[in-house]
């Protein structure tokens, strides 16, 4: 990725999609080019979280909703150190933040750390084209003297593919750090960071939970070294097919029947190291209107996505695993995909959306409750 930051609003800007559709529009952000699947995010708010969310390494972020930007960016809501996706999709920014709590406007951020976007693009048409011909890989060019269409197509068929990409270790934490529980110390969790969202162990520590997050490539003798009451696998991008490490430290942890949650890559984590399989989505689930039936209780919640894969298990079967039985938890209601698992014979249980909610509604926060019951049940 290349880019320049100057006078980015009246630069002329390209998207290239990889089967050859072409959107033209302006700059937003930094100038330059890059490169990543193209992806779509129906949330109407809550872009500044999910521009740090680490699951969105290495991809183009298409919004849905018209206008972008309306509350610029502040100094408390990022989920992480830096913005994460590889470029940005508009139709309509902001041309001033009307928010109390704004430091400075959502273009001004992309620039400052070298994102290139696009904006004036018809996202409706994009979207459709998404949802009919499925996520892709996809080009963002700006600039005053740009590539012909052909050579700019020919560089977004070169750049890698999500499928098979291997992406855990490269946003995780290098260093092992520990999140304090806020008042008194109930439990303590060894999280394992596959892209962790800021949010999570934080929606922990205020059940009173320590957490100390370690990196993508601890082993199991690192996760018990914190003598941990339970251990929490996060949210992350890639393909899940390449994470065997985290399969086999999943195992591990399975194997001694210590309280496990696992949040999106940790569902399908949880998923593989059951023995079921894993699959790409047509084109994925994101945003944070997603709605899910939790199975165990009947109820539906609205949740926060960020997934291009799932878990190929039984919906309607309890399943025979390693290590017990094992059944689909929460199930999306609009295409039927794997939402939730769980054991049954073992305390261990995982969803493939985001109960942290930042951004997004907060009706699947008593997953940390039923995680906390879980460390309860297994201490007495």
């Amino acid at each position: 990725m290349t880019t320049s930051t100057r006078g980015a609003a009246k630069v002329p800007a390209v998207l290239v999609l990889e089967d050859g559709r072409i959107f033209r529009g302006r700059a937003y952000g930094a100038v330059g080019e890059t490169f990543g699947e193209a992806v779509f995010s129906t949330g109407m708010t809550g872009y500044q979280e999910t521009l740090t969310d680490p699951s969105y390494h290495r991809q183009v972020v298409v919004m849905t909703a018209p206008h972008v930007g309306n509350t610029g960016v502040n100094d408390e809501d990022a989920e992480s150190r830096r913005i994460w996706v590889s470029g940005y999709v508009v139709r309509d920014p902001a041309r001033v933040p009307s928010s109390w709590r704004s430091r400075r406007t959502l273009d001004e951020e992309l620039a400052a750390q070298g994102v290139v976007g696009i904006s004036g693009v018809d996202t409706r048409a994009l979207t459709r084209h998404l949802r009919e011909r499925g996520a892709m890989r996809v080009g963002i060019f700006s600039g005053n003297a740009l590539p012909d269409e052909g050579t700019m197509l020919a560089e977004v068929r070169q750049a890698p593919e999500m499928k098979g990409a291997d992406l855990s270790a490269e946003v995780a934490t290098k260093e092992a750090y520990v999140v304090p529980a806020q008042g008194e110390k109930k439990f303590t969790v060894a999280a394992v960071d596959l892209g962790i969202k800021g949010m999570t162990p934080y929606r922990m520590a205020e059940r009173g939970i320590e957490v100390h997050v370690l990196p993508a490539t601890a082993t199991v003798d690192d996760v018990y070294a914190v003598d941990p009451d339970g251990v929490f696998f996060s949210n992350g991008p890639g393909d899940p097919a390449t994470a065997d490490h985290a399969v086999s430290v999943m195992r591990g942890v399975l194997e001694r029947g210590t309280p496990l949650f696992g949040i999106c890559f940790g569902n399908q984590i949880l998923g593989r190291a059951l023995g079921f399989g894993t699959y790409k989505l047509k084109y994925g689930h994101r945003g944070i209107n997603q709605p899910v039936q939790d199975r165990t209780t009947g109820k539906v919640e609205v949740t926060a996505h960020n997934h291009g894969f799932a878990v190929d298990a039984p919906l309607d079967k309890v399943s025979d695993t390693p290590f017990g039985r094992a059944e689909v938890s929460h199930v999306c209601l609009n295409d039927n995909v794997v939402e939730g698992l769980q054991l049954l014979d073992r305390p261990a249980f995982s969803v493939q959306y985001h109960p942290e909610a930042a951004a997004g509604p907060h009706d699947a926060a008593y997953l940390f409750d039923r995680f906390v019951s879980l460390m309860e049940g297994q201490r007495a």
